[in-house]
């Protein structure tokens, strides 16, 4: 596996081996540990399988490097982690916060795609509400500003033949969303995995989910300078979570069942989640040029809501990996 960083690609090319990091820089020893965040949601069963089966601490372990977990869900606050230097590998986290955090200069890079779970996000109505995209015109959709579901819900709206001034939305936390839509405070909610499910269960009914129409995905992701100092023990990192994929593929009844009791939901509802969750394999991890294309269009969207004053490259914060 080869890993090229951003600040490499300026100053020294640098190539990884199993036994053997060579370059322009010095090689260091090894930091006392790796920081990694833990995220479950929406149903990130890699991780969920790695951490329960504790497959990155032996793997560490071997270049006596300890791993230290830290439970951040939040892509926001995994890219402010970064920032302060505690913390080395987000393991999820989404383009939002990726571009956010680059056109801010807090500098973050791809490292690989962890995920296309397309389907795990949805607009959910209630069981009398819009039959069809078209009859939301007028109505008010809740959910959280600038992320991949409002993304969803525009690009729904514009294969319509409408535009985002067509409906009254309001920013709104999943769960704050939920609840709204329960009480009949609103008209539809951005939703997702494990809240759709919940949704059905309460008579909600999903109107769309992403699924066809944009491209959503969740990606792993490295502290750069990280990636600079020890890019074996990105290599590392990222061969443990391909294994990890590996015996997923192999054994899914049984690391549904690992995901399952982690997130307390039903085996039942564990497949489905693992069904939406368009895990990425080794080989599928990758970024593809419909990734980057889907990068390219984040960042237009982003410009367009104005929460992002200027254009960023997302080749400029891409790692360049050869599986």
């Amino acid at each position: 596996m080869h890993i090229v960083s951003r600040f490499v690609k300026v100053f020294c090319v640098v190539f990884v081996s199993a036994a053997l990091v060579s370059g322009c820089k010095k090689e260091r020893p090894l930091p006392e540990a790796v920081n990694v965040s833990y995220v479950e949601s929406p149903f990130n069963l890699q991780i969920m399988v790695m951490k329960e089966q504790g497959r990155l601490e032996k793997a560490f372990a071997e270049k006596n490097v300890a791993v230290r977990w830290h439970n951040i869900n939040s892509g926001a606050q995994q890219t402010q982690a970064m920032a302060s230097g505690d913390l080395d590998v987000a393991s999820v986290i989404n383009s939002t916060s990726v571009i956010l955090a680059n056109a801010a200069g807090n500098e973050v890079d791809v490292a690989a795609v962890f995920s296309r779970p397309q389907r795990s996000f949805a607009l959910v109505v209630r069981p009398d509400g819009p039959a069809s995209v078209k009859e939301l015109r007028g109505k008010t959709i809740a959910g959280p500003k600038g992320t991949v579901l409002h993304q969803m819900l525009v690009a729904a709206l514009v294969a319509e033949g409408m535009s985002a001034d067509d409906v009254n939305f309001m920013q709104m936390g999943l769960p704050e969303a939920r609840t709204a839509l329960l009480s009949g405070r609103i008209d539809g909610a951005l939703q997702a995995a494990a809240l759709i499910l919940r949704d059905e269960e309460a008579g909600m009914r999903v109107l769309f989910t992403a699924d066809g129409l944009l491209a959503t995905p969740l990606w792993t992701a490295v502290r750069p300078v990280f990636a600079l100092d020890y890019p074996e023990l990105v290599e590392l990192y990222l061969s443990v979570q391909h294994e990890t994929a590996d015996w997923i593929l192999a054994n899914v009844d049984e690391a549904v069942a690992i995901g399952a009791k982690t997130q307390d939901v039903s085996f039942e509802d564990g497949k489905k989640l693992y069904a939406w969750g368009g895990m990425a394999s080794r080989k599928t991890a990758a970024v593809g040029e419909a990734d980057l294309a889907s990068l390219e269009s984040d960042v237009a969207f982003l410009l367009d809501q104005q929460m992002i004053i200027e254009a960023v490259r997302p080749q400029d914060f891409l790692l360049t990996i050869d599986f």
